[in-house]
């Protein structure tokens, strides 16, 4: 990987300017030694290049100076103006070999990957831009790996992602885009957990929602999953809300879909109590890591753990701690 446009998921030239927030707090995890899915970074620098080689940044500033934040109809028609753009460009040669080879080295040869978005201006402390770009799953094969970045750098200018940066005066202009590509976890269940309550700001708890199957359905909403509380210093289950899970999404042979929980798992536990232990023990040592409260996406396949990602709780409530969103968007 000794291109500029591709780097390993826990390599020292990682930061944010090179990788974004995602794959910078990926490479943070990776590098602490904790359970993250192999993979690799295909950089800004290989946005930007995407970008110049195809002359688009004029025409995706001339596509926005139509916007009106106020009018939702501007924002879906510049999103849509530039995603054809993107679609319609093709992708140097350089860039389309580095990340052959990135993906060509990665274990099993030709693997099953998520590729995900990881934007220079989310995950920031004091602005949350979570859910604004795309992530692929199950994609497999060169030309699918390839199309899937093409896909998550047009995802940069999605309505809610033009809208939110007009709204916080973040320069379009400044932006750029990098992709995480991993080796998908074929999930038995999987979910979120805020290592502080995210109701009472109490950070002497950890809150652990669970479903069946892999993230998307939990992390879009579409599912209502098992909630517990735990105890932080102790792992111990301080009261579990086990839920009737109604759908779940599952892998495809060429992506992923929604379908409904088998009759027996639908008010079944996910997660016993001996697991609920090893998450929390995991959430601390990434708030620890990091030394504030942390959102963690996890992944449980064949009774092992994994974090596709972690991000600071951004929203304080003053005066008892911070309240984040209880219902995440479903593109992250």
């Amino acid at each position: 990987m000794a291109s500029g446009y591709v780097l390993p998921l826990g390599d020292s030239q990682a930061s944010l300017a090179t990788i974004g927030g995602k794959g910078a707090s990926l490479a943070r995890l990776a590098n602490a030694g904790l359970p993250v899915p192999d993979g690799f970074h295909v950089t800004t620098d290989a946005y930007r290049q995407f970008v110049a080689k195809n002359d688009l940044q004029p025409r995706v500033l001339a596509a926005l100076e139509l916007v009106d934040v106020s009018q939702p109809a501007t924002l879906e028609s510049a999103s849509r103006a530039i995603y054809d753009l993107f679609a319609s460009a093709p992708m140097p040669h350089d860039i389309a070999s580095a990340i052959a080879r990135a993906y060509e080295n990665l274990p099993g040869g030709h693997p099953v990957v998520a590729v995900r978005s990881s934007g220079t201006a989310e995950d920031l402390p004091d602005l949350s831009f979570a859910g604004q770009q795309e992530t692929f799953l199950n994609i497999c094969g060169i030309a699918a790996v390839q199309d899937a970045a093409r896909r998550c750098w047009a995802s940069l200018w999605t309505p809610r992602a033009i809208g939110y940066r007009a709204q916080h005066d973040v320069d379009h202009n400044a932006v750029a885009l990098a992709v995480v590509v991993q080796m998908l976890v074929y999930a038995d269940a999987a979910g979120i957990m805020f290592t502080a309550n995210p109701v009472s700001g109490r950070r002497d708890q950890v809150v652990i929602n669970a479903a069946w199957g892999l993230g998307e359905a939990i992390v879009g909403g579409r599912v209502t999953p098992d909630t517990l509380t735990m105890d932080k210093a102790s792992g111990r289950v301080l009261e579990r809300d086990t839920a009737d899970k109604t759908v779940m999404t599952v892998r495809l042979e060429s992506g992923t879909e929604e379908q409904p929980v088998p009759e027996d798992k639908r008010r079944a536990l996910v997660l016993s109590d001996e697991q609920v232990a090893e998450l929390t023990r995991l959430g601390a040592l990434i708030e620890n890591l990091y030394k504030m409260p942390m959102d963690i996406e996890w992944t449980l396949a064949e009774n092992r753990f994994a974090i596709v990602q972690a991000r600071p709780i951004t929203a304080l409530l003053s005066g008892v701690g911070f309240l984040q969103k209880c219902t995440l968007p479903s593109s992250e």
